[in-house]
């Protein structure tokens, strides 16, 4: 019974922090601040998924092919997230500059002008 509790704080935990991961994407407006909160709050979020799945199946095989999906996923996240960080910037044109971008800018030229 313990077990099954404790392993439903941390499904529910999971299920919690990727809908607030959700609402923080939508609250956003630059996109750099979106991706970092979906690539952190999904590492957490799912590594709460699987630790309270893997409590509730018990030291089985199916425990260690969660482990190696955390393991996978907590490796290939922080690369796509930094390579799609990268892209974003490297791509950026005037134009398309986000409002913070464009507020830097404009406090920068009022340092010069001064």
């Amino acid at each position: 019974m313990a077990r099954f509790i404790i392993a439903a704080v941390l499904i529910a935990l999971g299920i919690f922090i990727f809908a607030m991961a959700t609402f923080g994407i939508f609250k956003f407006r630059y996109v750099l601040n979106r991706m970092h909160v979906a690539a952190q709050s999904d590492t957490l979020g799912l590594l709460c998924v699987l630790v309270g799945v893997g409590i509730l199946t018990g030291f089985t095989f199916a425990t260690l092919k969660l482990v190696a999906i955390i393991v996978f996923f907590w490796m290939s996240s922080p690369i796509s997230s930094h390579m799609v960080a990268k892209m974003e910037i490297a791509s950026q044109e005037k134009d398309d500059a986000d409002e913070f971008e464009t507020i830097v800018d404009e406090e920068e030229e009022a340092k010069r002008d001064v």
